[in-house]
């Protein structure tokens, strides 16, 4: 608050005669313009659509002056300084009456000075007014503030009733500031003070359904997916390398800064062969870093925004700055920036955009690209440094194979001890693990039809019955294997 009202307390000061801010804390704004107008002795004005023009300090609408034309004439006929608000003004900047009327008002800034502050979710600057107008940012919540938020949301709620005490996991409240970051002060409040209603509380369950209410914030549109109940995926069968390497560099990616010569991790390209788990090991990432999982398409960001898939590309990427710490999984990212599409500008502006992110964020953003073709991918994105290594997630070996087998069955209530699992395994080479979780999904159909109970006999048979993609797409993962033996990190 104090930062916002010394940065607004100098613009007021300069000679801009027109300030724009996006922003969707307009009482907020209201209250820091109001402060600001007591401290200088500048009257300060309001208008909106439905009450037209009022000092802002009072509660005295002027219907006579709610059209936007005749509210701006009566602006600039008056010789009167001070500031003017204009509240939710976008629809009508697209008025060639209303955009002269602007542009008078803040040409006279030198004779009387009478400030013009746009105030909307969304401003487009029209070209006329663009040499006379600034923007301003709110400035969001910082860690500190964050706390102090939830110590007075906290204060609230007891104060509303004295004999109902507050608790808190301390970690739980550091976690939930830290998840807090990166959205503004009244949303924050707001989804602080629904925390501790629900029960009193803040807890670890609260941090997970912040983080969820903060996703639909950030990304109402959709652009990216947020990828829920991923904590779970920490201790999947395999990838012991993707493991180890994870829980090298999980401190110091939580801590977002690097130390004692170590930069923070930047992120890993996941290779392998469809259905080979490449999407489960996206998933391990955050369930071993316990950090969200936003999972972009790049095939239907290019498919589905012909023309604008770069300004998505770039909300795709802001939104994972704000959701920090966390981690991006581009999947299929070949779709989206490979060469050979039909617009062969996209691909390339798309791939420039990613690299400019890759090269300049300071987020902790961990970057988890998926690929099942490699070779289409532009060489300055998968060389070492853009990422820090690539892994090669190949087709499960016997003693992974026999893991998978045991986590389906018992996900499907069905007791692994009461199967053969290491014959299972031998029978199912060259399957993939989505493949084996097939073969237990049809094991139990056959049993429920033959009106027997699923046993390892069942299992045989239906692996028997099914070609695995090995033998399917032989060649092709042959060529895949080959290509990534000298060149990847087994997952």
């Amino acid at each position: 608050m104090l930062s916002d009202l010394h940065d607004l307390e100098l613009m007021l000061r300069s000679d801009t005669p027109l300030l724009l801010i996006e922003s969707r804390e307009e009482p907020r704004i209201l209250e820091l313009f109001t402060r600001l107008g007591l401290r200088l002795g500048e009257p300060v004005f309001r208008w909106t659509v439905t009450d037209g023009l009022r000092r802002a300090e009072y509660d005295i609408p002027q219907p006579a002056l709610t059209e936007p034309a005749a509210a701006l004439k009566h602006i600039k006929a008056t010789t009167q300084s001070g500031v003017y608000l204009l509240l939710d003004f976008h629809p009508f900047l697209d008025h060639p009456l209303h955009v002269r009327l602007l542009k008078e008002i803040a040409q006279g800034f030198q004779t009387a000075a009478r400030r013009l502050v746009l105030v909307s979710h969304a401003l487009t600057t029209p070209a006329e007014l663009k040499h006379l107008a600034a923007r301003v940012e709110l400035s969001l919540p910082d860690r500190n503030r964050l706390l102090a938020l939830i110590r007075e949301e906290a204060q609230a709620w007891q104060h509303a009733a004295p004999n109902r005490s507050f608790r808190a996991n301390r970690s739980a409240v550091e976690q939930l500031a830290r998840n807090l970051l990166g959205v503004t002060e009244s949303d924050a409040r707001r989804l602080i003070r629904n925390a501790i209603r629900k029960d009193g509380a803040i807890t670890e369950s609260d941090v997970s359904e912040v983080t969820r209410a903060k996703y639909e914030l950030l990304s109402p549109d959709g652009v990216v997916a947020f990828e829920y109940e991923t904590a779970g995926f920490g201790d999947v069968a395999g990838l012991d390398n993707l493991k180890r390497f994870l829980d090298r560099r999980r401190e110091v990616f939580l801590d977002g800064r690097g130390g004692r010569g170590v930069d923070p991790p930047k992120g890993i390209m996941l290779l392998g062969v469809q259905g080979g788990g490449k999407s489960l090991a996206a998933k391990a990432v955050a369930g071993r870093f316990g950090v969200p999982l936003l999972r972009l398409d790049f095939g239907a960001l290019y498919n589905k925004y012909i023309g604008e898939s770069e300004r998505n590309l770039r909300e795709a990427l802001r939104t994972a700055d704000l959701m920090a710490p966390c981690v991006l999984w581009c999947d299929e990212i070949e779709k989206g920036i490979a060469s050979g599409q039909g617009d062969e500008g996209t691909p390339k502006r798309l791939l420039g955009s990613l690299l400019t992110w890759m090269a300049e964020r300071s987020t902790a953003v961990f970057l988890v690209a998926t690929s099942n073709d490699i070779s289409g991918l532009p060489p300055e994105l998968v060389r070492k440094g853009r990422l820090d290594e690539i892994f090669f997630v190949d087709l499960p070996d016997a003693p992974v194979r026999t893991e998978i087998f045991r986590i389906h069955l018992a996900r499907r209530g069905l007791d692994p001890a009461g199967f053969d699992l290491r014959q299972l395994a031998a029978a199912s080479d060259g399957f993939t693990g989505a493949g084996i979780e097939q073969a237990v999904v049809s094991a139990l159909y056959a049993a429920e039809a033959e009106e027997r109970a699923p046993d390892t006999e069942v299992l045989l048979a239906e692996l028997a019955a099914t070609q695995p993609l090995s033998v399917v797409m032989g060649e092709q993962i042959a060529r895949l294997r080959a290509w990534a033996l000298e060149r990847t990190v087994p997952a």
